[in-house]
C-alpha cells in the first residue's frame, strides 16, 4: 500500500511501479499485498541531504491490507491528511486506528507494518530524517523532543506519544507550502530544509503543550469534530452556522466550540477565515483570476470586504500580490 511510504521511504519505488506489468525490483524486504483494490495513486517526492519528503494521494475500490518490512533506520514524521486506516507495528508493539488529520513522530531500527485502508481515498504526508540529521536538530529541542532524541541515540524504538494529535492550522499551512514549493533553483533545498525543521518545531511544541484535561472524552466526539472540520472545508464559500453545524454532525454546541478549539487550535469561524485566506493566496499566486472573481469564489459578498480581510491577514492588499509575490509567500 503506497501510503506506507510515509512510514517507510523504500515504498516510493513500490509506488512508482504500481500499474506496470512487472515489478522487477522491490526494495521492501518481504511483502504480502493486495493491490487490486487500489485504483489510482498520485505521489510527490523531494530529497535533500539527510531528509526525504513524500506526499501521497491514493484512491481505492474497497479495502485491502498490506504487510511489509524494511531494514531502513529512519525517524519518521507522519501526517495523515485525509481518510482512515489502521496499522500494526511490532517494533512499537502497538496498533493504531487513525482518521482524518493526525500526526506523530516515530523511530524504528527497521520497520514492519500491517496497514489496512478504511476509506476510498487516503492522503498522507511524511518527512523522514536519517538519525544523524535528526540528532543534530533534536538535541536543541524542547524537553519532549530531547527525550525522544535520547532514545534515538540509544537506538530504542519509540513514538513521540501513544496519543496521536490532530494537525492544527499552522501545521496544515506549512505542509501545503512544502507541497506547493515555489522555488526550483538553488533556494529549493534551503526552503525544504527550513520548512521541515519548522514542522518538527511545531509538532514538538504541540506535544509539549497538550492539555491534561480534555473536552473531547470519546472517539465518537473526536470523529464528529473531524467531520465538522471537513464540512467547513467543503463549504467555506457558504459555511454552516454553529447551530447548523452542531445539528449536522450530531454534537452539542458547547462540545463543538470547545472541542474544535482544543483539537484545531482555532475557533470554527477562525478556521473558515484561514481556509478562505489560504485559498485566496493560492489563487492569486497560481492563477490570473481577477480579485473580484476570487472574492466571490471564496464566499465574500463584496470585493471590498475580501480586500479588507486579506489585508488584515497578510498586511497587503490582494491586488499587490501578483506584483510582488514574495510579500505573502513567507507568511503562513
Amino acid at each position: 500500500m503506497p501510503s506506507l511510504f510515509i512510514f517507510c521511504d523504500d515504498f516510493l519505488t513500490l509506488v512508482k511501479n504500481l500499474g506496470k506489468p512487472l515489478l522487477t525490483h522491490n526494495p521492501v524486504g518481504n511483502t504480502k499485498n493486495n493491490m487490486t483494490h487500489l485504483s489510482k495513486t498520485t505521489s510527490q517526492y523531494w530529497q535533500i541531504e539527510g531528509i526525504e519528503i513524500g506526499h501521497n494521494v491514493m484512491a481505492y475500490e474497497g479495502t485491502g491490507t498490506l504487510i511489509a518490512n524494511s531494514d531502513t533506520e529512519r525517524i519518521r514524521m507522519h501526517f495523515g491528511l485525509q481518510g482512515g486506516y489502521s496499522f500494526y507495528c511490532p517494533q512499537l508493539d502497538s496498533s493504531y486506528d487513525l482518521l482524518g488529520h493526525h500526526n506523530n513522530l516515530l523511530y524504528t531500527k527497521g520497520l514492519e507494518l500491517e496497514v489496512t485502508n478504511k476509506s476510498e481515498c487516503l492522503e498522507t504526508f511524511g518527512i523522514n530524517f536519517t538519525p544523524e540529521a535528526f540528532i543534530k536538530i533534536g538535541q536543541s529541542g524542547n524537553e519532549v523532543l530531547k527525550r525522544f532524541t535520547e532514545k534515538v541515540i540509544r537506538q530504542e524504538n519509540t513514538i513521540l506519544s501513544p496519543h496521536w494529535q490532530t494537525n492544527h492550522l499552522k501545521m496544515q499551512e506549512v505542509i501545503q507550502e512544502i507541497i506547493h514549493c515555489p522555488y526550483d533553483n538553488a533556494l529549493k533545498d534551503l526552503f525544504l530544509l527550513s520548512k521541515s525543521v519548522e514542522l518538527l518545531v511545531i509538532q514538538a511544541d504541540l506535544y509539549q503543550n497538550t492539555p491534561t484535561r480534555s473536552v473531547i472524552q470519546s472517539t465518537t466526539d473526536h470523529r464528529k469534530l473531524l467531520e465538522a472540520k471537513e464540512l467547513l472545508q467543503q463549504n467555506m464559500e457558504n459555511p454552516p452556522t454553529i447551530v447548523e453545524l452542531s445539528r449536522l454532525v450530531g454534537i452539542n454546541e458547547f462540545k463543538l466550540k470547545k472541542g474544535f478549539k482544543e483539537l484545531f487550535h482555532t475557533t470554527v469561524f477562525g478556521y473558515v477565515f484561514h481556509q478562505r485566506m489560504s485559498r485566496a493566496k493560492q489563487l492569486l499566486l497560481d492563477t490570473q483570476k481577477p480579485v473580484k472573481e476570487i472574492a466571490y469564489e471564496i464566499g465574500y459578498s463584496s470585493p471590498q470586504h475580501f480586500s479588507n480581510a486579506f489585508r488584515r491577514r497578510y498586511g497587503v492588499a490582494p491586488n499587490r500580490v501578483r506584483k510582488n509575490p514574495d510579500v505573502v509567500r513567507s507568511i503562513t
